[in-house]
């Protein structure tokens, strides 16, 4: 109820750190797990809740409304167990919450028979800003495929270190796959630092990036830090450099337990300069994050589109920034965990336009389905791409070369 409360003030679940401080890890994992199934349901609960309400409750009463809707129907739990627990959650309100309390219980009594209702209802939709474009990008039937695969949620991914493995299957293009995870600490290889937590989506950036034994990297935007261990792990030399300390420090962790080295700089890209031109740069830019809807259900109800040319203007000053900085013949990566076209495929286009001899790198990864590529040569990731086996988050990854020195 504090997490949702927090989402309704515009705060991302990742926002609020000690919103359940005060349980212990094994219910403060059940609070964040019941909030990321309300907020991936949060419509769909309302088509239920809104015929059986004569008006619309106190914002506290119809979150905990909603959380039963989503504990009865999503998650499968015993009816009275719920509507005992959501009336004496109501009660605990006070006066006002006491006196919806007898609605609460009818009206909950009443949805727990809705299982195939609730079965029939669509995905939760993707807001307008969002889904425009998308349907203009590739049709009403991928919007829909999209939001069946943001319903869904999002497996555990892993990279392994080379010559290593992680537990669950192993997916074509060379990530790990877990569809329940349990406590991430207690999977086998965790202490032994043979893998890192990290969507398969996101491990391909690298994947096409190359890093060799020797080469120097630099790593624009890093936090929390795959694509550094990813990087490090090929053997390269590695400079990671975010504007967020508090963000970084998952990667000092996770060097620390997988006996990996890098330089990591706190600062920003964009006014830092290495002492030598690198021969890589991978630069995954900030961005909209709405590749990242089926593991953040939050997004989509605290964000507008109001940032976004804010956001695409800092990306093409980024890639220019990263060119420059490139030796003669390096290569860039672009990134974004977007699923809009601004921030990825328009992005390729205006850079080339800018940057004349820039050269795409052909796309030759395990894994790829050849309808994933663009025109230009970007790859295009989706969350309904792999449907029979979890999905992936949404990407945009394209690599350059830039031209070499004239003699």
């Amino acid at each position: 109820m504090r997490l949702l409360a927090g989402v309704g003030q515009g705060l991302s679940l990742s926002d609020q750190p000690t919103a359940l401080a005060r349980l212990d890890p094994a219910e403060r994992a059940r609070g964040q797990r019941l909030a990321l199934a309300v907020l991936r349901n949060i419509d769909r609960a309302d088509a239920l809740l809104v015929p059986l309400l004569s008006r619309k409750p106190r914002p506290e009463v119809l979150d905990a409304l909603r959380l039963g809707v989503v504990e009865l129907l999503e998650l499968g739990e015993a009816p009275h167990g719920v509507v005992n627990a959501v009336v004496d959650l109501v009660r605990g309100m006070g006066p006002k919450g006491c006196a919806a309390a007898g609605m609460v219980n009818a009206v909950l009594r009443k949805v727990a028979g809705q299982s195939e209702a609730w079965a029939a209802l669509p995905p939760e939709m993707m807001p307008d800003w969002l889904r425009d474009p998308v349907i203009a990008a590739w049709g009403e039937d991928v919007a829909l495929a999209i939001e069946t695969a943001h319903q869904q949620g999002a497996p555990l991914d892993m990279t392994a270190q080379p010559g290593r493995t992680a537990p669950g299957e192993k997916l074509p293009s060379g990530s790990y796959r877990l569809r329940e995870a349990g406590q991430i600490s207690a999977l086998p290889g965790f202490a032994e630092g043979d893998w890192w937590v990290q969507d398969a989506a996101a491990a391909m950036a690298v994947r096409l990036l190359d890093p060799q034994p020797g080469e120097y990297v630099l790593d624009i935007c890093a936090a929390p830090g795959g694509k550094t261990l990813q990087i490090a792990a090929a053997g390269a030399q590695v400079t990671a450099v975010d504007l967020s300390a508090a963000r970084l420090a998952r990667l000092h962790e996770n060097l620390t337990r997988c006996r990996l080295s890098a330089e990591v700089v706190v600062g920003d890209a964009l006014q830092f300069t290495p002492d030598r031109a690198p021969d890589a740069i991978l630069l995954d830019a900030p961005c909209s994050a709405t590749g990242t809807i089926r593991r953040h259900p939050d997004l989509p109800l605290i964000r507008d589109g109001s940032a976004l040319a804010g956001l695409t203007a800092l990306q093409a000053q980024l890639i220019d920034h990263a060119l420059s900085l490139l030796a003669p013949g390096g290569r860039l990566v672009f990134a974004t965990c977007s699923l809009l076209p601004v921030e990825g495929e328009d992005q390729l286009a205006a850079a080339l336009q800018r940057h004349p001899g820039l050269s795409v790198l052909p796309v030759d990864l395990p894994g790829i389905a050849p309808d994933w590529l663009t025109a230009q040569g970007g790859l295009r990731l989706r969350p309904d791409h792999w449907p029979d086996l979890g999905g992936m988050d949404g990407f945009f990854i394209a690599g350059l070369r830039k031209p070499l020195a004239p003699r």
